[in-house]
């Protein structure tokens, strides 16, 4: 009897342990997610699975070009994949004829973004028509396939707050033929 309370009791212990490595390992520094929708194509489809790097952007910022994964404000549990355009302090601008325009923090002049994630020309700037300031702690960002995206081109959507990232796509785990690391640069 005393053998099978021991292996009992060594069981038990042996999974709460997993489980707290487990629960570590989703909270601190990565978990899996799947992507719904069409807004990053040609670079992520419908159902591809993901593994987001959550401990990275603890040690280092977040650059342009990044994908990165946020939570969408108006809906509980529901996040949203993008590629990160403009960088804190900058301004972004788009014209009609789907230019992205950058201006560095103290320049004068607006440079071109020159780049070749997006699908398509934009159509529509939305809300980067006009000249969008980004605060120390924002990043503008557009989803691949420009012209199916609800991204910071939409009020609802807006400037994305670092403390709001959760983390980096770092690894497309599923369809298994299309297995790949994420790092475009």
């Amino acid at each position: 009897m005393k053998n099978i309370l021991k292996e009992i009791l060594s069981t038990s212990v042996y999974l709460l342990v997993a489980l707290c490595v487990a629960y570590l390992i989703i909270t601190y520094v990565g978990q899996r997610t799947q992507v719904k929708g069409a807004s990053m194509e040609c670079t992520l489809y419908d159902e591809d699975t993901l593994i987001v790097d959550k401990i990275s952007y603890r040690f280092s910022e977040p650059e342009r070009f990044d994908i990165i994964v946020f939570p969408y404000q108006y809906k509980t549990d529901t996040y949203y994949i993008k590629r990160i355009i403009g960088l804190p302090g900058e301004t972004v601008r788009i014209d009609l004829e789907g230019n992205i325009y950058i201006t560095a923090p103290g320049a004068e002049q607006e440079e071109l973004l020159v780049e070749s994630y997006g699908k398509e020309i934009i159509q529509y700037p939305g809300l980067a028509i006009d000249p969008v300031v980004l605060d120390e702690n924002e990043y503008f960002v557009l989803g691949d396939n420009r012209n199916n995206s609800s991204d910071s081109r939409s009020a609802d959507v807006g400037n994305i707050k670092r403390e709001d990232i959760i983390g980096r796509a770092w690894l497309r785990i599923w369809p298994l033929e299309d297995f790949k690391f994420l790092d475009d640069k």
